[in-house]
Parts: C-alpha cells; sequence; structure tokens
C-alpha cells in the first residue's frame, strides 16, 4: 500500500518526493499519443528543452542523496561537464543506472515501507522519461483512476464513491495488495510498454532502472521483481501495470474507483461484491497480473459502515441531506494524537515556535480533509488546542510568583492574581481556569499566531 504531516493515511505518505516529481509532468493536449510516440522517442527524452525541465523538476523537490552521495547542487556542474558523454552512452544503450538506496519509513497503518532513492542523475533521467510517457499514457488510463496523475486528486476519488453511493451502488470491494510496489513482474511490465511504446531504446531503459538493484547494508541487491518506490517513474509504471485491471473491470461494466493500489469496487448487492471480490482475486494473482491480494484485508464493506469501510482516510455517512463524506475514526483518531504530540509541554519550546508548528500541521490536514464534513468535531478541536496552549504557557511560567506577575500583566487584580497563581491546580485543570481563559484569552492567542483550524475550514468551504 501506498497528501497534514503528510496527511494521514498511506495517501499522506504518498504525497512523498516521487508523487511531486510525478504530479509535475505536463500533459501536452495539443499533440495527439500517436504523434508523439515512435522511432525518435529517446531524441525527444534526451532533448536539451526535456532534460532542462527535469533538473528543475527534480531540484525544486530538494531530494536526498542516493548512494553517490551527490546532492541536486553538485549535480548541475557535474551534468555540464558530462552531458555529451552521458547521452552518448544513454544512446548506445551502454549506461546503466546505479542502484537505489534502501531507506525505511513506518506506515501509518504499522509496518515498514521500503523506499529506493535513486541517484540525482537517475532521477534526472526518469523525470526527463516520465515527461515523455504521461502525455502519451494519459488518454489510455481509465476515469477512475485517480492515483499520481496531473490534475487529479484523493479528494475527487472519494468524491466519486459518494456519487455512485447516491446511485445505489451501496456495497464495496475494498481491495488491499500486498506490497504492490515491490511486486511488478518485469516481463509483464516490458510486454505492456511494448505495446504503445515503439522505441525499443526506451524500453530497454526503463528495464535498467527496473533492475538496477538496491543497496541495503552496503550490498547491493538484485531487483528480480517490482519498482522500488522514490523515483519520477514509479509511479507511472504502477498506473500503466493496474490499467490493464482497470480496463478489464470496466468492458465488464463495474465501477472501479483507484488511487495508485488503493481499490474499491462497487456493487448494488452484497451477493453481486462477493462474485467481485473472488472474480478480482483470480484476475489480480492470475498470468495477467501476478500480484498478491491481501486476503485478511480484502473484504466486502458497506459504503456507510463506519468502521469498516475506510478509503484514502475518508469514510462515507449517510443522513437527512443524503450521502456526505466523512473523515474516518482512524483519521482524526490519527491527526489529535499527532496535535497532542505537537503541544506536549515537556518540549521546552517557545509557545510562538509551537503554535507555529501546530498551524503547519493544521493547514495541511485542512487541505486534504477539507472536503469532508466536521463542522463540530473542528470547533470542539478548536476549544481542545486553546486549552493545550494555556497549558504549555502555564508551564512555562512555573513558579507561583512568575504566574502572579504575568497574569496581573495581562489585565488581572492582584488579588485574582494570586488565587489563580497559587492554585494547586495541575496544569490541564489549571489551563481551565475562568482567570487564566481571560488572561490568555482567545484574542490573545491570536495574536500570538494561532490560527483557527474551524475558520479556516469555513473560509475553504
Amino acid at each position: 500500500m501506498l497528501k497534514a504531516e503528510n496527511l494521514e493515511t498511506d495517501c499522506l505518505q504518498r504525497d512523498s518526493a516521487e508523487h511531486k516529481e510525478y504530479a509535475g509532468v505536463q500533459n501536452a493536449d495539443s499533440r495527439k499519443a500517436e504523434e508523439q510516440d515512435g522511432a525518435d522517442l529517446l531524441e525527444r527524452i534526451l532533448s536539451r528543452d526535456n532534460l532542462n525541465r527535469a533538473y528543475k523538476r527534480v531540484k525544486s523537490n530538494h531530494g536526498a542523496p542516493g548512494i553517490d552521495g551527490m546532492t541536486i547542487e553538485e549535480a548541475l556542474p557535474w551534468l555540464k561537464e558530462h552531458r555529451e558523454e552521458l547521452l552518448e552512452r544513454i544512446r548506445k544503450g551502454k549506461y546503466k543506472p546505479q542502484a537505489v538506496r534502501r531507506k525505511e519509513i513506518p506506515k501509518p497503518d504499522g509496518g515498514i515501507r521500503k523506499l529506493g532513492i535513486p541517484t540525482v542523475v537517475d532521477r534526472i533521467i526518469q523525470q526527463a522519461i516520465a515527461q515523455e510517457l504521461v502525455p502519451i499514457y494519459e488518454p489510455l488510463f481509465s476515469e477512475n483512476s485517480y492515483g499520481y496523475r496531473p490534475n487529479r486528486s484523493a479528494q475527487q476519488a472519494i468524491r466519486k464513491v459518494k456519487e455512485y453511493a447516491e446511485e445505489g451502488y451501496t456495497q464495496a470491494v475494498v481491495v488491499d495488495l500486498s506490497k504492490y510496489f515491490d511486486t511488478l513482474n518485469h516481463d509483464l511490465m516490458l510486454e505492456l510498454l511494448r505495446r504503445t511504446i515503439h522505441d525499443e531504446r526506451v524500453v530497454q531503459l526503463i528495464k535498467k532502472y527496473l533492475r538496477a538493484g538496491v543497496m541495503e547494508n552496503g550490498v547491493v541487491v538484485k531487483t528480480e521483481e517490482g519498482s522500488p518506490q522514490g523515483g519520477p517513474l514509479s509511479p507511472l509504471l504502477a498506473n500503466i501495470y493496474l490499467n490493464e485491471y482497470d480496463q478489464e473491470m470496466k468492458r465488464r461494466g463495474v465501477p472501479v474507483i483507484r488511487y495508485a493500489d488503493d481499490i474499491v469496487v462497487l456493487a448494488r448487492s452484497q451477493r453481486a461484491a462477493e462474485r467481485l471480490l473472488e472474480t478480482t482475486k483470480r484476475y489480480l494473482e492470475g498470468k495477467r497480473m501476478k500480484l498478491r491480494v491481501n486476503a485478511e484485508k480484502s473484504k466486502v464493506v458497506s459504503v456507510y459502515s463506519i468502521r469498516n469501510f475506510k478509503f484514502l482516510g475518508f469514510a462515507l455517512g449517510r443522513g437527512k441531506k443524503g450521502t456526505h463524506i466523512r473523515v474516518h475514526e482512524k483519521s482524526r483518531k490519527k491527526a489529535k494524537a499527532k496535535l497532542k504530540e505537537l503541544t506536549s509541554r515537556s518540549q521546552g519550546r517557545n509557545v510562538r515556535m509551537v503554535i507555529q508548528r501546530v498551524n503547519a500541521y493544521t493547514r495541511g490536514w485542512i487541505g486534504y480533509f477539507g472536503i469532508a464534513h466536521m463542522k463540530s468535531l473542528l470547533q470542539e478541536w478548536d476549544g481542545w488546542l486553546r486549552r493545550r496552549l494555556r497549558m504549555y504557557i502555564w508551564k512555562q511560567w512555573k513558579k507561583p510568583r512568575t504566574r502572579k506577575e504575568n497574569l496581573m500583566k495581562l489585565g488581572l487584580s492582584e488579588w485574582r492574581a494570586c488565587e489563580v497563581a497559587y492554585s494547586r491546580k495541575a496544569y490541564w485543570r489549571a489551563a481551565k481556569h475562568a482567570g487564566v481563559q481571560t488572561a490568555i484569552s482567545n484574542k490573545r492567542l491570536v495574536q500570538a499566531g494561532y490560527e483557527s483550524i474551524l475558520d479556516r475550514y469555513e473560509s475553504l468551504r
């Protein structure tokens, strides 16, 4: 399984470097796909203009170095010196990409995601390839595929599920692929590429990237299958591979909403959904795809099941006004835990810095989940966060005398300041004291930089 910190679920983590690089590829609508491909595709990939755009895109993403340690700043003088030699080696098929650097990051739902970080030079070449291939493949992709495509988003995907639910497709087959990016079959991938790409040199170059290997603990391990996450080509290849499934389901008239390897198949009845689950398993695990479906996590659920249906961090609800989009319970809990961590009173930072970090997180979170109905939730969170900040400030003041002086500076009378400052209440209870709330008012928190989550949410809507 693959948009605040970065977002909630795998989607959050998918808004990683590879997402940014791929999302930057522009779709050239002015040329037909047939005109874009041909025996000169490699020359277009290696053109000065295309490579310059690729360099700028990779530079804008501020990615980490690969196994050679070269940074994006060091790459420019190297490329100026070795450009012609590099291009000639690629044209003659003698270029050999370096192995990717393994990096492990925790997944939102537990476990580890293994990223593969290519060298800067290889990222630039991959980006250049992607920039030419995206316009070719975009017209071939399903309308219901939303992951890592220009001008498409997770929000559009959940809205599409909502549309189908309103049409009576209330049963969902939630499909979980085991280690999808690590299990792409290279032979099948190359076969798919050859159907559309007619410049064999490009296919062979992509093959070299697929089989470049991974460096783990100083040793290069061969990659017999998979497309390591971390490079600009990986999301595109992943979409090309699963497009076979998308198109097959489309031919059968089955609604499938897909965001990268997050798949939801929709049906009007539970019996139909159960049949589709078996059909999907057979197709994805068969000779045409050779993928692995996680039998435990792949299941049939109602799209209105608050606990069981989760797609890209969202859920669906049903009320008097019909179907609406919600934030899934797990997404809410994760966000609140993060906010609790950011406002922990033991970190020793200046409160303004704490507020800045809270604001940055909530901006990203609302930016992603802002389409959901959650006004009352955010109203509650605003009050809770303000109390957390008052608690943080209260602890920083430490001594009763300091608290008394600060309370008086903020407008409390001396006797009232004494009453509050010498209270034996613990931090959390003290933060709710009327005197503390009067002194550290909502207005003063705003002056210190606090941005209301509810206000931001309502401004977006």
